[in-house]
């Protein structure tokens, strides 16, 4: 199972890399990284995805919080949460089909961000499975490039858990 730290570390220089020199000294992979400042001065967070049981997991966090830079560290798997990826498609567009490629874009929310004669760039911001969707949708156009940031994820301060309500049948929510 895949889940997803949040790391608050101090913003010094060498945290990422003890991090990563700790996953990589332990064999544990980390398949999704973005780190940047957080709410306070002098934090940052980092937010990665990471294949592992509960057991693993458990492992790695006991040792991140060795390090010294480390101040807290939570599974937000299992917690509601608002989750964001952003990646950049270049995507094969000429004449014949640039119009079926915009269109196609817009049902996804995506923006056109760069035209060139055979080839559009587009703008795609979402939750991971938004990502791959659109991935293989496009994907029949021939994709030149993709560029992906790594999961970005927030707690819910409501608590509402958003995959829970997609599935209860709409009816039962609007009585």
């Amino acid at each position: 199972m895949k889940h997803t730290l949040s790391v608050l570390v101090e913003d010094e220089a060498g945290v990422l890399s003890r991090i990563a020199s700790l996953f990589a000294r332990r064999g544990f992979n980390i398949e999704s990284l973005a780190v940047g400042p957080a709410e306070q001065e002098g934090i940052s967070r980092i937010t990665m995805v990471v294949p592992g049981d509960d057991r693993v997991i458990e492992q790695i966090t006991k040792q991140l919080y060795k390090l010294i830079n480390v101040l807290k560290v939570q599974d937000v798997t299992e917690t509601p949460c608002v989750e964001r990826e952003l990646m950049l498609l270049k995507v094969n567009a000429n004449s014949t089909n640039r119009s079926q490629v915009v269109e196609l874009a817009q049902i996804f929310r995506a923006r056109v961000v760069d035209v060139a004669e055979d080839s559009l760039t587009i703008e795609v911001v979402g939750d991971p499975g938004k990502m791959v969707a659109i991935v293989q949708v496009l994907q029949k156009f021939g994709l030149k490039e993709i560029a992906r940031t790594g999961k970005i994820s927030l707690t819910r301060e409501s608590g509402v858990n958003t995959e829970l309500l997609k599935s209860i049948p709409r009816e039962v929510l609007q009585k």
